[in-house]
């Protein structure tokens, strides 16, 4: 038996989520399906994380195990003949059989897109606004972010994580071509934080909220002090980091 990962994007819009669900369409599923049709045995994948209906992934890493003999490079190329045109699978490659998709990833990128324009060659792919936030009042509140672990006050209720505690190493709103972006990396993420912290990021661009206010809510650790958790089709995961022994096995 041997371990592989798959390196893979998709386009959420189509799905509700990553993660498998009964009877309904989701990416873990749709992946399964097409290794388990190309190497002819059913086939489980495990993914780095699980992105919530609508989310999409620029990067996105999953593992499966296999005792069949194949060939990488000619799997991944008739898998992207299989599935459907929100999927692309950019590799699959060997890796030790203890390597995991989901426990050794070192940090994971998000970004958040919103604009207050119309882009129809966007639609499904960002969040509009419709006021003009500040956006150097909106990084001196991301500054603030970095100076806390417990993200409580973010974290969707009623789910089963042992901590919400999360280390951030960079949370920066950009302006790109009026199109703004919110990028934010961590080594993990409570589910639902990365969309209630651009929202609550956002009141303060738009003066409704301080960032005194912004201290007091992180420091309160009760979701329902945060802001309004923003629109799935905005959010992108775009990078996820793992151990350079890692990389080495898939050159």
């Amino acid at each position: 038996m041997a371990r592989y990962f798959i390196h893979l994007a998709y386009n959420g819009a189509d799905y509700c989520g990553w993660q498998r669900q009964p009877e309904l369409p989701t990416v873990q599923e749709t992946i399964e399906l097409g290794l388990s049709t190309l190497l002819r045995c059913p086939t489980a994948v495990v993914g780095c994380g699980r992105t919530d209906t609508g989310v999409h992934a620029s990067d996105f890493y999953a593992h499966f195990d296999s005792d069949v003999d194949f060939d990488p490079n000619q799997v991944a190329w008739k898998m992207n003949s299989l599935l459907p045109e929100s999927i692309v699978v950019f590799r699959i490659f060997p890796v030790a059989d203890n390597a995991h998709a989901r426990f050794d990833a070192l940090s994971r990128t998000y970004q958040y897109h919103v604009s207050q324009q119309r882009m129809p060659f966007r639609q499904g792919q960002y969040c509009r606004i419709y006021f003009a936030p500040d956006v150097d009042l909106m990084n001196r509140a991301a500054e603030v972010l970095m100076e806390y672990d417990d993200f409580t006050s973010f974290a969707k209720l009623h789910t089963q994580v042992k901590t919400n505690i999360c280390h951030l190493s960079q949370a920066e709103w950009k302006d790109e071509n009026g199109e703004l972006v919110f990028t934010i990396k961590s080594n993990r993420f409570l589910r639902n934080m990365v969309r209630s912290v651009t929202g609550t990021l956002l009141d303060v661009g738009r003066g409704k909220l301080t960032i005194d206010g912004l201290r007091q809510i992180i420091e309160k650790k009760d979701r329902c002090a945060a802001g309004v958790s923003m629109p799935a089709c905005g959010l992108f995961l775009t990078k996820v980091e793992y151990p350079e022994t890692l990389q080495l096995l898939s050159s």
